[in-house]
């Protein structure tokens, strides 16, 4: 037995952004979306106790599977619409603007998906108690939309018993999860003209991996400020780790920022475990690639996902406050080695985002690894000779819980083998600043680049090294 949702959009069309600020479509419409309507008809039928039970037992459930047909993204020009929340300064003159003819306006878009079938289902593996499907049934036939106003929609919960499929079943984007009931709540009674609503969490699909770090990405894009060359991205990491850890301090909880995120236990000492490494996504690995940075991604251990981590949610929100504009929420990094404010953001969807920023080449299976950022040694060098260096470098793959791998079977030099990326030192006549940046703990170790050959085929991520938690020893998979 299941639990299922359907839902029609009568008019044939679903207007809503994957995500804020995103031209792209949300098809199919994703499970927090579906949860949100619930709860507003929940709210418009009186906040019934019997009713708010099953949205508690519905979000204590796994993100269901979603049968939908294909789709065509329908393009849209871009709309000026003055913003809602105008406000007139102490400045006489400014207060004309607030009248709605007069407010100044701000470019919209509003992602239109036309699907070749307008019903869509979302089956959940569990049938709850009659009395919390008959809740669940009941406000779902007060669904009038999902997504923007006009995507009109007739939503019913149905028995799996009664259902034939008529689209195979695919993964959720998105998932809802125990407390966020509470989060729409809170956002409503915060505002209720205009509730700030971030997107439910991310269901990332399971991966098998060998690596001591995980799949679950958070990549955050640069959308202001100048991004430093790749050489400094380490000091930029260790900055970002700073950053979320003062969030900790924002939010009331620097006594108990986990090691997970510091990389120190609560005595002071460097942890044993693997914690969040972070790491540059660069211009790198294709044709005419320079290097150039265009955001961070933030990679929990291996094991537990970012959501997972202990306050981690609340640190974020703390420095990266939300705005209404871009309806996206902002990171602010600010000291060395930057000479500006430098701005980040959550990075759309891995299928829409800038081919920079995805993370496949950093995750899909291959049995050769190079260097994208040089490895740095975990100790100096005793003689001279690559053969010492192979062995540092074996002895890195194990550290990072990875097999072994024949030292014959490594390749290290000055040079990487991935396009676009400079070489770990130097070379004769270069400026100073052409050499890469480490933080002060590492500035003395040895840094090379390495192709890596495994016995087998090796899952991502492969970070390597003494600096692999801060940018340093980050690796792509070799086709071929």
């Amino acid at each position: 037995m299941s639990l299922i949702f359907e839902m029609e959009f009568l008019t044939g069309v679903c207007r809503a952004a994957r995500e804020p600020g995103d031209d792209a479509p949300d098809w199919p419409p994703q499970p927090d979306r579906v949860f949100s309507a619930l709860v507003s008809a929940w709210a418009a039928r009186g906040e019934r106790s019997e009713e708010r039970t099953a949205l508690e037992w519905l979000e204590q459930q796994p993100a269901p599977a979603i049968h939908a047909s294909d789709h065509t993204s329908r393009t849209t020009p871009d709309v000026y619409v003055p913003p809602n929340d105008s406000r007139a300064s102490r400045a006489a003159d400014t207060y004309i603007k607030v009248m709605p003819e007069r407010r100044p306006r701000q470019p919209r878009r509003f992602p239109v998906a036309r699907p070749d079938d307008p019903l869509v289902m979302l089956a959940w593996p569990e049938e709850p108690e009659p009395v919390v499907f008959d809740a669940l049934d009941a406000m779902a036939r007060d669904i009038g939309y999902v997504g923007h106003s006009a995507s009109l929609t007739r939503c019913r919960f149905l028995s799996g018993r009664t259902v034939a499929f008529r689209h195979p079943a695919g993964l959720a984007r998105r998932r809802v999860y125990p407390g966020r009931l509470r989060e729409l709540e809170v956002a409503h009674r915060t505002n209720p003209v205009r509730p700030s609503i971030r997107p439910g969490a991310p269901n990332f699909a399971q991966r098998s991996s060998t690596s001591e770090l995980s799949s679950d990405w958070l990549v955050l894009e640069a959308v202001e400020g100048a991004v430093p060359d790749i050489r400094a991205a380490s000091l930029v990491c260790r900055l970002l780790r700073q950053t979320l850890m003062s969030g900790y301090r924002k939010a009331g909880r620097e006594d108990s920022i986990p090691e997970e995120i510091s990389g120190h236990t609560s005595e002071g000492a460097p942890t044993r475990h693997p914690h969040l490494a972070i790491a540059p996504m660069a211009f790198a690995g294709f044709p005419h690639a320079d290097g150039r940075v265009f955001g961070f991604a933030l990679i929990p251990p291996r094991g537990t996902a970012l959501d997972g981590i202990e306050g981690l949610r609340a640190a974020f929100e703390s420095v990266a406050p939300y705005r209404q504009v871009t309806e996206r929420r902002v990171l602010t990094l600010e000291g060395p080695p930057l000479n500006e404010p430098l701005r980040l953001a959550p990075a759309p969807d891995e299928g829409t985002r800038r081919r920079s920023l995805s993370i496949g080449p950093y995750l899909e299976s291959s049995r050769v690894w190079a260097s994208v950022t040089p490895i740095v040694l975990e100790r100096h060098l005793k003689r001279k000779g690559e053969a010492e260096k192979r062995e540092l470098v074996a002895n890195a793959c194990e550290h990072a819980g990875l097999p072994r791998p024949d030292t014959d079977r490594i390749q290290v030099g000055k040079h990487s083998a991935i396009d676009g990326m400079p070489p770990a030192r130097p070379l004769a006549g270069e400026p100073p600043w052409a050499q890469w940046k480490a933080p002060k703990s590492l500035s003395s170790r040895p840094l090379v680049h390495a192709v890596i050959e495994f016995e087998q085929d090796v899952r991502g991520p492969v970070l390597l090294g003494a600096g692999r938690f801060t940018g340093l020893g980050l690796c792509r998979g070799l086709v071929g």
